[in-house]
């Protein structure tokens, strides 16, 4: 039985991972979007379409992006003429990408229109789609997302034993992440806290802006490289806790928070969907909303603030949130299931396929 899930793989999330391996081991064939029109035998032995970040446009040029929409569109449209059932996934509020938006809103509105089965992972989905397409809220199936139990290592037990406050950010660092604002409060608070950002930049360009901010400035370690998945859990081990300053006009879940959890630690974070259904958990988070950018460096800098003041009052504090926390992420996003519940979703749409 094929499937295309898409993206099949991806070497810097095992998000995908996660979410394919139950579905392989129940006998189900997952092929690459790629291969879809390989051959007319191929095409017609997809069952069903599994559609992930697929509103995205690389945005670099017009050119690139009218290209990316083009081969997108045909994708759609591929599936809808051959009356393939189409699953999508929900991640994001918007696109991340700004530039030549009107490529990303286009697929993102197909996508909503034409999906036989919205998936969402947060509850804060719903309300975004009641306000926009009140209409397709019959489609709408929660699943949580996966943790990240042991996936890049055990648990490394914290070894922050001064006073000072250690922050880690880590992932692909992209604009929306507000790097810049990141580094510039860094450096107001010198001698409380230190600061390391791993992860890879997503241009040569933007590393060199990034690395320019943040020179001479003694409490910042910049790795800014491909993180590789051994070094996850020594990374977590050296840090109180993340600082993820996303953009909430555009973010919407978020795997490194999910990661962040699985790995013991809390968060210093915008209230994305991901945070707002911690619900009774949500006091073991230092979470905030704004509505300019002003108010986003003043929430920030405030929270950061209370994190220092919090590690003076109790040097366990972040220890004991982040305990909670994994608890809650091991009990709420049993990744068994999640695959369960997957397979159990996509059964209607393979038995009519089937007939």
């Amino acid at each position: 039985m094929k499937i295309i899930f898409n993206p099949p793989d991806n070497k810097e999330n095992q998000y995908i991972r996660l979410m394919t391996a139950p579905l392989a081991a129940s006998g189900i064939e997952i092929c690459a979007l790629d291969d879809f029109f390989s051959s007319y035998k191929h095409f017609k032995s997809i069952r069903l379409v599994h559609l992930n970040w697929f509103e995205n446009v690389d945005d670099r040029s017009f050119f690139v992006a009218f290209r990316s929409f083009f081969r997108k569109m045909v994708v759609l449209l591929a599936i809808k003429l051959g009356r393939k059932p189409l699953i999508w996934t929900m991640h994001n509020r918007s696109s991340h990408e700004k530039g030549l938006s009107f490529f990303s809103r286009t697929l993102t509105d197909l996508l909503i229109k034409w999906s036989d089965r919205i998936i969402i992972h947060s509850s804060a989905s719903i309300d975004i789609l009641r306000a926009q397409h009140p209409k397709v809220l019959s489609k709408l199936s929660y699943l949580p997302h996966p943790n990240f139990i042991g996936v890049y290592g055990p648990v490394i037990p914290s070894s922050t034993n001064s006073e000072t406050l250690k922050l880690l950010f880590m992932g692909v660092i992209k604009p929306y992440k507000n790097i810049e604002l990141l580094i510039k409060l860094a450096t107001e608070f010198e001698r409380e806290i230190t600061l390391t950002i791993a992860g890879k930049p997503a241009t040569e360009k933007y590393k060199e802006i990034l690395a320019r901010i943040a020179n001479g400035a003694k409490n910042i370690d910049l790795q800014l490289r491909f993180i590789d998945d051994a070094e996850i859990p020594s990374l977590f081990g050296t840090a109180d806790l993340l600082v993820l300053p996303y953009d909430l006009q555009s973010s919407l879940n978020s795997g490194t928070v999910i990661l962040a959890f699985s790995y013991k630690k809390t968060v210093i974070c915008p209230r994305i969907g991901t945070l707002s259904d911690l619900k009774e958990d949500a006091d073991h988070v230092l979470t905030y909303s704004y509505s300019s950018p002003a108010e986003h460096e003043q929430m920030l800098r405030k929270k950061i603030a209370e994190a220092i003041r919090l590690k003076k009052e109790q040097p366990n504090i972040f220890t004991e949130k982040g305990e909670r926390l994994f608890d809650y992420i091991q009990r709420e996003h049993n990744n068994k299931q999640i695959g369960q519940q997957l397979i159990g979703l996509y059964q209607p749409f393979l038995s009519k396929r089937k007939q």
